[in-house]
């Protein structure tokens, strides 16, 4: 299984560095439309549609989000939808992991469809207008998630049930603990301290996320991270709810040892519109 996971990753990175470092970042925007597509095609499998929908649900959502870019939104400046799609991952992100799988059974399938189909559409905007902001700026993005995950990992290994005698959402992710959650906190910290010092220092062309925040106050950069944190935390536990829903472990099985496309975005979901709310102020 580790076998098979390593050699998965390697052959995602593979495929992925290439189009993040070419020149023209048209190549990244064109490869996180096939992700986001594959990512459509595994929601309309987690809500039990057939194959033909299913690939219609990913054609659909590959359409919008080619659409949206030869209307030129990526050139865009786009600060009211990334603050609208934030919101809406707040309070909807709350009001899931507060009914549970229940509330989540209980909204009809056409809503949940278009709910998702619209939730991936705005990641893809958001992704390929941070890779045209910067490569410096969309890294610092995508490694705040992996950061926390790492740091929560093994900060929920070790520490796990030793400081709090509740787990963070037993009924949804039985494994999540809030040592692990604080473990995340303090990486993603850590990486934004010394990830906006070495671009201080000059050691990238483009602002970061960090720089970003940092620049508007110290005190705002250590808040928006932490928000970011937290919001990762919270799309990693809503589609852990989805799956549950489904009764699925894995969201498809596209990537081997990975499980699906939706299981390696899940947390960016969240993430990547409230990075660009944030980091565009």
């Amino acid at each position: 299984m580790l076998k098979q996971r390593i050699m998965t990753a390697i052959v995602m990175l593979a495929i992925l560095l290439p189009t993040v470092f070419y020149p023209n970042p048209l190549a990244f925007g064109a490869l996180a439309v096939v992700l986001i597509a594959a990512g459509a095609w595994e929601w309309a499998k987690l809500n039990q549609c057939g194959k033909a929908t299913s690939l219609a649900v990913a054609g659909l959502c590959a359409g919008i989000c080619l659409v949206s870019w030869s209307a030129g939104m990526l050139q865009a400046p786009l600060h009211l939808l990334w603050t609208l799609a934030g919101a809406a991952w707040v309070v909807l992100g709350a009001w899931l992991l507060r009914g549970g799988v229940k509330a989540w059974s209980a909204v009809p399938k056409g809503i949940r469809l278009c709910g998702g189909v619209i939730a991936l559409w705005i990641a893809w905007l958001a992704v390929a207008q941070a890779r045209i902001m910067g490569i410096n700026f969309l890294f610092s993005v995508l490694v705040l998630v992996w950061i926390a995950d790492i740091f929560a990992y093994f900060a929920g290994r070790a520490f796990g049930g030793r400081f709090f005698t509740r787990k963070l959402a037993p009924s949804i992710s039985p494994g999540k603990t809030w040592e692990g959650v604080c473990g995340g906190m303090a990486g993603v910290l850590l990486c934004a301290f010394v990830w906006r010092a070495l671009d201080v220092a000059g050691a990238a062309d483009q602002a970061s996320v960090y720089s970003r925040m940092g620049a508007v106050s110290p005190a705002f950069m250590v808040l928006g991270v932490v928000f970011l944190a937290t919001m990762s935390v919270v799309g990693d536990l809503v589609e852990s709810l989805f799956k549950r829903s489904a009764g699925v472990k894995d969201s498809s099985g596209l990537l081997p040892g990975h499980g699906g496309v939706l299981d390696r975005v899940d947390a960016l979901l969240p993430i990547l519109p409230l990075a660009m709310m944030l980091g565009t102020l």
